[in-house]
């Protein structure tokens, strides 16, 4: 067993049942849980014995890692190119697929490196990826040893796309498979690597693209095979007019009431986006407690839409926060999300409703909520030690820490942490990224952005 004392926190923000927010307060890890939380006093009284290793977080803000719910790490490979930097989802689409056909193990691992080395720096411990294409002989398993190696807590997704251009789907039928490969490759990640354990590092996700890139039967045959196994579902839906006049076009329905009729709702499910469900959709899903990934960035980036978060969230809905790909976002930052959300939010309506803390509320708990998770997202005994800190003498938080620390880190410049510890482990501190070189991973990243754009 080993201990990590965490003290003279300034502020700790646990978002716990009780939401509570503790100051000159302490936290205790024992391996890769808390065990005590607390005032100095409260905490020491918990150790048997002098700790293994000491953190001095004194100026620091201390919360939850943030979980980003919807992801394609390999897009960092193609970010801001000219083609698509105007265009909308379809044609931004069909612009970059015929680049990511290129994508081979190398481009995976380094793209997802990244990805994963950006969310760290951020504050994210946990995130949820969605690639869909493994064109060249890439696997999901090169994604799992990439993330594993900077100890990013991970959710992968097993994504797939079957319906190419000659059978009226949008990607070109270079980068489909066939449906029965897509099921015997699921079958043996999820035998393989998911991990349903408490405080597990992996799991697998079953993620069919869109109802534009895959078949009816797939939709199904996909949600049965993650039942039998108790993986979750995730899929694009309703993410753009265009897709909802495909779907009446080619299914006579809208997007969610084509999820309705393959049998994607439920606690197992969540959708990205969700930019344009029809208000009676919402209380629908709201009642089978489905998810959705807000993704406000990419949305804006698109010209998509706005989401309506708060009435999917008052609907019952679990609601939390995705970067989206690195490429209709073009970066991958968790808290900037956060403000994102909540400056969009404030277009829609009530002032009061887009508040700091329930934005990073979405970022923390919602998030774990999204993913199926309670042992994660938020900082009580028990729970994963999952811990971030932020340095509240920054440039980026000066003057506006002095009134609010917490709320500071969404109404201010979003900062890079100075503290990341992930089930236990440190892995940023001091503001950097611990065991590896960061130059060396661009640099390689780089190469392989060059390679595939040149073909």
């Amino acid at each position: 067993m080993t201990t990590t004392l965490i003290h003279n926190a300034e502020l700790v923000a646990t978002f716990d049942d009780a939401e509570r927010e503790l100051r000159d307060a302490s936290i205790l890890v024992s391996d890769d849980r808390i065990v005590a939380i607390g005032s100095a006093q409260e905490v020491a009284a918990e150790l048997e014995a002098p700790a293994d290793r000491v953190i001095d977080a004194s100026g620091q803000v201390l919360l939850p890692g943030l979980v980003n719910t919807h992801h394609h790490f390999y897009q960092t490979l193609t970010r801001n190119l000219p083609a698509g930097q105007n265009a909308e989802l379809f044609d931004w689409l069909v612009t970059h697929y015929p680049i990511w056909a290129r994508l081979d193990p190398e481009s995976l691992h380094a793209s997802s490196q990244i990805a994963a080395a950006e969310l760290l720096l951020s504050g994210c411990t946990t995130a949820a990826d969605h690639t869909y294409l493994w064109p060249n002989g890439a696997r999901i398993d090169d994604q799992i040893a990439a993330v594993s190696e900077l100890g990013l807590r991970f959710h992968a997704s097993r994504g797939s796309m079957s319906v190419g251009e000659s059978q009226g789907g949008l990607p070109p039928d270079s980068v489909v498979e066939t449906e029965q490969a897509i099921l015997d490759d699921t079958q043996r990640a999820i035998e393989r690597y998911h991990d349903a354990a408490e405080r597990a590092m992996t799991r697998i996700v079953v993620a069919p693209c869109s109802p534009f890139s895959v078949s009816r039967e797939l939709m199904v045959a996909s949600a049965e095979l993650a039942r039998h196994y108790g993986v979750h579902l995730h899929t694009h839906l309703a993410e753009t007019r265009d897709e909802e006049a495909y779907c009446r076009e080619r299914f006579g329905c809208t997007p969610v009431e084509y999820a309705e009729q393959v049998g994607w709702v439920g606690s197992d499910v969540w959708f990205a986006h969700m930019v344009h469900p029809h208000a009676d959709e919402i209380a629908r899903l709201g009642g089978h407690y489905c998810g959705a990934s807000h993704c406000p960035s990419s949305n804006m980036r698109l010209g998509s839409g706005i989401a309506p978060v708060m009435a999917m969230h008052r609907a019952g809905m679990r609601v939390g926060l995705g970067v989206d790909g690195s490429a209709s976002n073009d970066g991958s930052h968790l808290l900037a999300e956060a403000r994102q959300a909540m400056l969009l939010g404030r277009l829609q309506g009530d002032m009061g409703e887009f508040t700091a803390r329930r934005m990073l509320w979405f970022a923390t708990r919602g998030g774990a909520a999204v993913l199926g998770r309670d042992d994660i997202g938020q900082l009580a005994v028990g729970k994963a030690a999952d811990i971030i800190g932020f340095r509240l003498d920054s440039l980026a938080l000066a003057g506006g820490a002095l009134h609010d620390p917490l709320a500071s880190l969404v109404f201010c410049q979003p900062p890079q942490v100075e503290l990341s510890i992930v089930n236990g482990v440190r892995r940023v501190e001091s503001g950097q990224l611990l065991g590896h070189d960061l130059d060396a991973m661009v640099a390689r990243h780089n190469a392989s952005a060059r390679r595939l754009i040149a073909g």
